[in-house]
């Protein structure tokens, strides 16, 4: 059984072999060209360039191998084989040896380590992007990887909505809890609520003692239930005032009283 140390170190040997020729075979093509090499490799030139091709592939090998080391065994029984992933990550070094076949009886140098670059290139290019796509695709075919397929979807599904139900249970224990305090607010507010119809009534005559009992009155609704509570009372004060007092009082005067109270401000009703 070939270990992952064996693994990762023939990934890191193919991959930088890879890199390299790519380097290679694009270097020639410049020097072909007839760019000289102080604009090749200066920083304000085509090595930018240059560096981002070599980081992308680099990091699309990275990505390739983090994608196989993702596939389940039953689904892919040959991709997923270390002796599959051996040869996949060896694909590089093998195309070496693909390219150095065509060049037999070629002397010069350059023209030999272009010949095995490029089969290095058109090797891996052939395996990593054509075959090792396909392969996976045929594999999913297979009676055992489509029944583990189905089956691996079908618990997924049942996981989604599991998930979706105990969101929907906690989002009715919310609204249950909230309006189980609105009721136990409401009872604990009515006599504040028709206190408040009361101070501002038209028949109220002391204007300073109603906006400090009305005050007091809102901090203690604060206290109890912050905003929310403040409002619930508002509203019930306003209900009282149309039962007891048609309509005879000034609400507007007990906004601008609790100004200040907590997070109240006279416009938090707007």
């Amino acid at each position: 059984m070939l270990s992952q140390t064996s693994l990762r170190r023939v990934h890191f040997a193919g991959t930088a072999w890879f890199v390299l020729c790519i380097g290679y075979i694009l270097v020639l093509s410049l020097r072909q060209a007839g760019f000289q090499w102080w604009v090749i490799f200066s920083l304000s030139g085509y090595s930018a360039l240059f560096i981002l091709m070599l980081i992308s592939l680099y990091l699309f090998a990275i990505f390739r191998g983090i994608d196989r080391s993702q596939k389940i065994e039953i689904e892919h029984p040959l991709t997923s084989s270390a002796y599959y992933t051996m040869f996949y990550n060896l694909t590089p070094l093998l195309g070496s040896i693909v390219g150095s076949l065509t060049v037999i009886g070629v002397h010069g140098i350059s023209e030999i380590l272009y010949g095995i670059a490029l089969g290095t290139l058109a090797t891996t290019f052939m395996v990593w992007i054509v075959s090792d796509p396909l392969t996976a695709s045929l594999e999913k075919l297979f009676p055992a990887s489509r029944e583990h397929r189905r089956e691996r979807f079908l618990q997924a599904k049942i996981l989604r909505q599991q998930k979706q139900q105990e969101r929907e249970e906690l989002i009715d224990r919310v609204i249950a809890q909230e309006k189980e305090e609105k009721h136990r607010w409401g009872l604990f507010l009515l006599p504040y609520s028709e206190k408040l119809a009361e101070l501002l009534s038209a028949r109220q005559i002391n204007c300073q003692q109603a906006e400090k009992e009305a005050v007091d009155v809102g901090v203690t609704a604060w206290k109890m239930g912050g905003l929310h509570c403040m409002k619930q009372l508002y509203t019930m004060t306003l209900e009282q005032s149309k039962q007891g007092f048609q309509n005879s009082i000034r609400i507007e005067h007990l906004s601008n009283w609790w100004d200040g109270i907590g997070t109240w401000r006279s416009s938090s009703l707007s």
